[in-house]
């Protein structure tokens, strides 16, 4: 449990912990989504990091406009760097990606040349180039593409009785690689994994109630875990933790059908964490529509749309071993109803979007600050010896090493908040580090060393 006092005017609540082991938690709502700037941001709706340390996202409507690219600032200053027109997409749902060559990805769940949905490139300036457009066989998605290690982008797509994986790369443009006949949802982003492949779920299975399957950059597919009535797919959004396990919370289903945050082995063994609600945990929410982030302490985070001691939901943290707290309470005035997965900056702060609340009721940008470490983001986290790496960061300015596992390596800063490194002869899988004027950086994930 938790005293909370909002300075007034200021959006910002304070949360002090009656713990005096704990740290002082900040919470700030940003942005007043406003329509102008965009509204109502929905799942997944992710926010991305870019080169200069600022933030990247979209919202799916806006005045004037079928939704828009924005930035912010870590500190909360907002731009609209594109307006769509319908034409070139309508309603992103998706949020944003980093690519290796600095821009942008995503997709509209609508709108384009046949009207169900594009997949696009979008600069740090705001030019926006289409590289497709969805047809009513391919189906349509709301989740932006990811990029492989290797290049390419890869993203699911879902007519409501067929899903696709898509891959989109320079030299072969769009190329379906898997359809499935019993999935359906495109809503969830893919993961690649340690081991080189695509991890995803689909909103229906053999069980009906989803499941979530492995596919080889080549296209060849296996399903490793059906869902079922108590553990259903619903907004599965799987991440891989550093345990090498897979996690995610589920919208419904569970003890009270309410939802559930699970675990899930690389084998298909599922461990349910935390049922939603709790009595062990008052008001500790309800229905978990976003996916989990592991923060730089090695713990999860997360939202939970509904529920909390004012209804609007809450931001938790859950360790890998199941142990659940309640951090912060949502109360509709400066936020409310998040269905937006969160994401910590490398300044170590969390970042996230609700659908609801705020000054206008049309959402809100927020930050959540727990004294979290700085780290270093990694840009692919997989590859060869002699690979180019991308570092995202902060304090790069003056940096003397980089090292891979602790082998020194080649880099180069391009500016305080990026730097590039080539993978050295004597790597191994582990984490990378940058020494910098004002100290180490670690890598929040290990960079894994294809064989």
């Amino acid at each position: 449990m938790r005293d909370c006092i909002r300075k007034l005017f200021t959006g910002v609540v304070l949360c002090v912990a009656l713990s005096p082991a704990a740290h002082a938690q900040t919470y700030t709502d940003l942005l007043n989504f406003d329509g102008t700037h965009g509204s109502d941001p929905d799942y997944p709706q992710l926010l991305a990091q870019g080169r200069d340390g600022n933030l990247y996202g979209t919202a799916p409507i806006a005045k004037k406009a079928d939704g828009v690219v924005f930035r912010l600032t870590p500190k909360g200053v907002p731009a609209v760097l594109h307006s769509f027109s319908g034409g070139d997409g309508d309603r992103p749902y998706s949020g944003l990606t980093l690519g290796t060559d600095g821009n942008f990805y995503g997709a509209t769940s609508m709108g384009g040349s046949s009207g169900f949905g594009t997949v696009f490139r979008v600069t740090p300036n705001g030019t926006l180039t289409t590289l497709h457009n969805f047809t009513s066989v391919e189906g349509q998605t709301e989740a932006p593409p990811v990029e492989a290690a290797e290049g390419g982008f890869y993203g699911l797509a879902a007519t409501p009785s067929t899903a696709t994986v898509y891959a989109i790369t320079g030299s072969q443009g769009f190329n379906p690689l898997a359809s499935f006949t019993q999935y359906g949802g495109g809503s969830n982003p893919l993961l690649q994994a340690t081991d080189g492949s695509f991890y995803g779920t689909g909103a229906e299975g053999d069980t009906d109630h989803g499941a979530a399957f492995t596919m080889t950059r080549y296209g060849f597919v296996t399903i490793f875990f059906d869902f079922d009535a108590h553990v259903p797919a619903q907004n599965a959004f799987l991440i891989q933790a550093t345990d090498g396990n897979f996690y995610g919370t589920t919208y419904v289903g569970g003890d009270h059908n309410q939802g559930v945050i699970f675990r899930l082995t690389p084998k298909g063994a599922a461990t349910i964490l935390h049922n939603f609600p709790d009595t062990n945990y008052p008001h500790d929410g309800s229905q978990p529509s976003a996916g989990l982030v592991q923060a730089s302490d090695g713990n999860l985070y997360g939202v939970a749309k509904a529920g909390g001691t004012m209804g609007y939901g809450v931001i938790f943290e859950i360790t890998l071993a199941g142990d659940y707290s309640i951090l912060y309470n949502f109360d509709d005035a400066t936020g409310g109803n998040p269905t937006s997965t969160p994401m910590q900056h490398t300044n170590g702060v969390i970042y996230g979007l609700t659908a609801g609340g705020g000054t206008n009721g049309l959402g809100v940008a927020y930050s959540f600050n727990l004294g979290l470490p700085s780290f270093v983001r990694l840009l692919p986290t997989l590859g060869e010896i002699g690979a180019t790496v991308e570092v995202l960061g902060q304090g790069f300015t003056g940096a003397t090493g980089v090292s891979f596992n602790g082998v020194a390596a080649a880099f180069n800063v391009e500016s305080d908040t990026y730097l590039t490194a080539i993978v050295p002869a004597g790597a191994s899988t582990g984490l990378v580090a940058v020494t910098t004027l004002g100290g180490t950086l670690t890598s929040n994930q290990p960079f894994t060393l294809f064989q």
